[in-house]
């Protein structure tokens, strides 16, 4: 579907004791997006272990004939294990710490007496302690704990840890989360394909999939991003997942602050952008030497016991103030003075009601404040002009973000059955001003004939031309249950996973007086749209200089729901000591509802997501794990899909020419263009009319879906260094966009021998599966329906395709006290002719609505590479403490640039035909331009340095900071326009950067925890 949105402004063997206390040998009910761990190893048959946390809770196991132990399903934290013989403890081990979904192994093998093992007293396990090999997993995952974060120099932001996993990239920057944060792709998918966790619960954006809401930076225990492998308990992700776990109370109050400060004085100038093709070729088009802001940010905690092994606390809150200014493009000369606040809270009550049962409470809140105030701005002079007003345009909003509370309740039922139930809800906000202008925008402006204008380009004080509704809200209830037990060998875990969305009052208007003024030109004598005038979308052709202006109307605007349900079983079988298998199986039901209440797209036949993977320990020592896994990940449509593909959207052009403009850019001496409907052109027939459910969606639809396919190792250098390789295949299976080729579809059924008398009108745009069959329900004159097949070759399409292939390598070496360092390599490559959700070159998020698959044409040389592509990606990061008060820490990425597309008018004579959507084909000056075709952007070499000192007189709790971001302030673009026009008529805005690396900055801290 057409969607153009508007805006005035447009990341040698272990030793003994390692081997004894390495990493996970047996398995166990963890899974992706845990909230828990679990402890296992080995013991002497009959032996009594038993585990402490430092909040208390107490648990104990009995290892089987074979000497086996596996305590599961425990939250984070430190945890005392001693084993027990004849009613003696025999051995213990202190501080042994949880990594989230995974198994931490302590085996106590050797031990006799009590009087044996106290000079093993203090021996800490954790994820930083040794080689991370856990042989109890089969999914990709990167787990960074609070004590990295202290150290590695990382813009806090949940997405800023997520490109420490491999195969993750940074997203365009056209799309930005619910409170403004930059996006990721991992591994190929969409942007939106990402699902994001906050202790269990769903925070994922649940309108449009961008991104999701995340912790207070200082309250991150652990997060954990998994890549792909993950079992049945969890979907709704055909990308990564990004899960926080945050900090909890324990039997110790701690306390603790941070003041962060970027000065705008440290901050290196951005590059002016400049235009590259047509008659201000080399001038400037994009000033931005002076977009620098200053950030300040404030965060404290606290932590302890209310009732000591019984009740604890844990709050944390930050505030984050931004501040600068942003000067725009030619096309939209104005300065905006910028304002950004972003605070975060957290709280957390964790209660041991006793040993079998606990119960946690969490509370969490994200939101963005943005005020700009507006003024004009004289490229000639470079010098700033009048106030005009304030944005309201709501990109971004001026408040957003989403509040969050959660309650999780676990019973260890008995020793082998366990049982969670999570409930919770996501209160989002989206206000934006109600704008004051009453001046229509003017769009394009770049495209005024400058005969009328004195040689410039004239705007006037409405920068914007769309407005959203200042009372949207949204409700996203979660509910799960899981159900573990352990039967011998083998752990079966089964669940619900139940989602509902409530989305109230969304959409967005044209501003002003309900329009606005879009200019073009193009070639004199070439239809606007269309080939001839029996088209069912046609405006004629300009006439004269080619010179013509549009009136832009647009709305959507609805309350909808969605509801996502799901069933899963899983058994994770221990095979034997060597040879782990998880088999399982996942049931999802997605139903979308319009702004009436009535299901338009009824997903519930059972979607059968099989998964399954085996991990083999090849020496029976952690020191060589060969694992593989495959299974098929359903995604959901979020709720915003009603507002255009099953509600009343209207979205028109009606066409002018114009003889003068006036001093507000609006046109003068307006004559209209015969069109074939005698007035506005909508090219999805989005005229304002309600959708009959029926025909919002083909009838055999089918949700999008991925397979993957994942083979790799592990493998132990030394007691210290780990290193591995891993290979991912993913295949996007079945898609879900819209087809606005009415044409094709009233032909085919002209061709069965249907009266064209009798065919009622034919949607615009259906929802359905690109690049298979799908059948329509097409309104028929005396009532009812027909039923019409449409296949590829009906509509002219090729089969769907988006493939990613890649290759990890990767050297790790652990905290060991003085220094941590890991090497990444990826190379990958993704390629087909659908990105997915979403469409990146021309900032489509409106999602499965984008230009893709609406007709033929569009579609013809779309295969190539795809946006989210980097063939080569080098990650290093690690830090070093150069004495006991010095700790220098680095983050290196070195990585190879997006594919560039370069998008024209239709064929070598460079036509607009069918629905006529201009310069978006994969057509450049008349030849064919597959993405990627044009090359690619350039490599980028990002460094990040900090150094930190924390005196011992201050008795090492108090820190200060010096992060430098970019040090060798290396400013290469990231994206650029992709919109050629014609020969004729070129597009003087083609290639031009639209986004570049930031440049380099500084980062002043103070830290004190007590």
């Amino acid at each position: 579907m057409s969607s153009r949105h508007y805006r005035a402004a447009s990341l040698g063997r272990r030793s003994a004791l390692a081997i004894a206390i390495g990493l996970a040998t047996v398995s166990g009910a963890a899974y992706a997006q845990s909230t828990v761990g679990r402890i296992t190893g080995q013991a002497q048959s009959g032996d009594t272990v038993t585990v402490t946390s430092n909040t208390g809770v107490t648990r104990s196991t009995t290892a089987d004939p074979s000497g086996k132990y596996t305590v599961d399903n425990l939250q984070t934290g430190q945890y005392k294990v001693s084993v027990s013989r004849g009613g003696a403890v025999v051995d213990s081990r202190d501080n042994v710490g949880i990594v989230v979904g995974a198994g931490t192994t302590v085996n106590f093998t050797g031990a006799t007496t009590a009087a044996d093992t106290s000079n093993l007293e203090g021996v800490t396990v954790s994820a930083n302690a040794l080689p991370s090999i856990d042989v109890s997993t089969v999914d990709s995952r990167t787990v960074i704990t609070s004590e990295q974060l202290a150290k590695l120099p990382l813009a806090r932001t949940a997405e800023a840890i997520a490109l420490l996993a491999p195969g993750a990239v940074a997203g365009s920057s056209f799309f930005v989360g619910p409170t403004g944060n930059a996006l990721v792709s991992i591994a190929g998918s969409a942007v939106t394909e990402n699902a994001y966790y906050i202790n269990g619960f769903n925070t994922t954006d649940p309108l449009s999939g961008f991104g999701g809401i995340t912790l207070p930076y200082g309250a991150i225990d652990q997060q954990e991003v998994l890549a792909g492998g993950y079992g049945a308990a969890y979907g709704r992700s055909s990308g990564g997942v990004i899960s926080q776990v945050g900090k909890r109370g324990t039997n110790e109050w701690h306390f603790g602050g941070q003041v962060l400060w970027e000065p705008k004085g440290a901050k290196a100038s951005p590059n002016n952008y400049y235009s590259q093709i047509g008659p201000a070729a080399g001038q400037v088009f994009d000033r931005n030497k002076d977009d620098k802001f200053w950030r300040t940010t404030y965060s404290a905690y606290a932590g302890g016991p209310l009732i000591k092994d019984t009740l604890y606390v844990f709050l944390a809150a930050e505030q984050e103030r931004r501040q600068g200014d942003q000067t725009l493009n030619v096309n939209a000369p104005f300065t905006y003075k910028q304002n950004y606040r972003n605070p975060k809270y957290y709280a957390k009550i964790d209660w041991n009601i006793n040993d079998s049962n606990i119960l946690e409470l969490t509370g969490a809140s994200n939101k963005q404040n943005y005020d700009a105030s507006i003024y004009d701005y004289d490229y000639a002079t470079g010098v700033r002009g009048a106030y005009t007003g304030k944005d309201t345009a709501g990109a971004p909003q001026n408040k957003s973000g989403a509040d969050v509370y959660s309650a999780k309740f676990t019973s260890y039922i008995t020793d082998d059955l366990t049982l969670t139930a999570l409930y919770g809800k996501m209160k989002g906000t989206y206000y934006t001003a109600v704008a004051d202008s009453t001046l229509p925008s003017i769009l394009q402006a770049n495209q005024q004939n400058t005969a009328l204008t004195g040689g410039g380009f004239i705007t006037n004080s409405n920068p914007s031309a769309q407005i959203a509704d200042p009372k949207h809200k949204s409700t996203n209830t979660n509910l799960r249950i899981d159900l573990s037990y352990r039967a011998g060998d083998h752990t079966i875990t089964a669940g619900i996973d139940n989602q509902k969305v409530l989305d109230k009052n969304d959409g967005i208007t044209t501003s002003g007086p309900g329009y606005g003024w879009e200019y073009w030109q193009t070639d004199a004598d070439t239809p606007i749209i269309g080939d001839t005038p029996a088209d069912a979308a046609y405006v004629a052709p300009p006439g004269g200089d080619g010179y013509y202006v549009a009136r832009y109307v647009y709305s959507t605007q609805a309350s909808v729901r969605t509801t996502q349900r799901a069933q899963y079983i899983e058994d994770s079988w221990q095979v034997n000591d060597r040879w782990l298998v998880k088999v399982g199986l996942r049931n999802d039901q997605f139903t979308n509802y319009n702004q009436n209440g009535e299901a338009y797209l009824r997903l519930t036949t059972p979607q059968w997501a099989p998964r399954l993977g085996a991990t083999w320990d090849v020496n029976g020592d952690s020191s060589l794990k060969i694992y593989a896994n495959a299974g098929r990940y359903f995604l959901a449509l979020p709720a915003t899909v009603a507002l255009r593909s099953a509600g009343a959207s209207l979205y028109t052009r009606e066409y002018f020419n114009y003889t003068g403009i006036d001093a507000n850019g609006i046109p003068q001496g307006l004559t209209p263009i015969f069109s074939s409907t005698g007035g506005p052109i909508s090219a999805n027939r989005e005229y304002g009319i309600p959708r009959d459910p029926k025909t919002a969606a083909a009838t055999n639809i089918k949700s999008q879906y991925q397979d993957e396919f994942i083979l790799g190792f592990d493998a132990s250098l030394t007691d210290k260094w780990t290193y591995g390789a891993k290979a991912t295949v993913r295949k996007l299976r079945n898609a879900i966009d819209d087809v606005g080729d009415a044409g094709a579809i009233e032909r085919k059924m002209i061709r069965q021998g249907i009266d064209p008398d009798t065919i009622g009108d034919i949607q615009g745009s259906y929802l359905f599966n690109p690049g298979r069959a799908n059948t329509f329900l097409v309104p028929n004159t005396n009532g009812g329906f027909y039923s019409v097949d449409m296949n590829n070759e009906d509509f002219g399409f090729p089969h769907s395709k988006r493939n990613y292939y890649g290759l990890e390598l990767y050297l790790d070496h652990a905290w060991d006290g003085k220094y941590q360092v890991r090497f990444d390599y990826v190379f990958s490559k993704s390629y087909g002719n659908s990105e997915g959700q979403v469409r990146s070159d021309i900032r489509q998020d409106t999602v499965s609505a984008t230009v893709d698959w609406d007709y033929a044409e569009v579609m013809q040389y779309a295969n190539g590479e795809l946006a989210n592509s980097r063939k080569h990606q080098f990650k290093i990061y690690g830090s070093y403490q150069i004495a006991p008060e010095w700790l220098a820490s680095a983050n290196v990425l070195i990585a190879s640039g997006a594919p560039k597309s370069c998008l024209g008018f239709y064929g070598p004579n460079e036509t607009n035909p069918n629905l006529g959507y201009g310069s978006y084909y994969h057509w450049c000056e008349g030849q064919p331009s597959p993405p990627g075709e044009k090359g690619h952007n350039p490599w980028t070499y990002i460094a990040t340095g900090s150094i930190e000192y924390r005196p011992t007189w201050a008795d090492s709790k108090l820190g200060f900071n010096l992060t430098v971001f970019n040090i060798f302030n290396q400013r290469k673009q990231t994206q650029v326009y992709p919109i050629r026009g014609s020969v004729a008529k070129p597009n003087p805005r083609y290639d031009i950067p639209l986004y570049q690396t930031t440049p380099r900055y500084a980062r002043v801290g103070i830290t004190y925890d007590f």
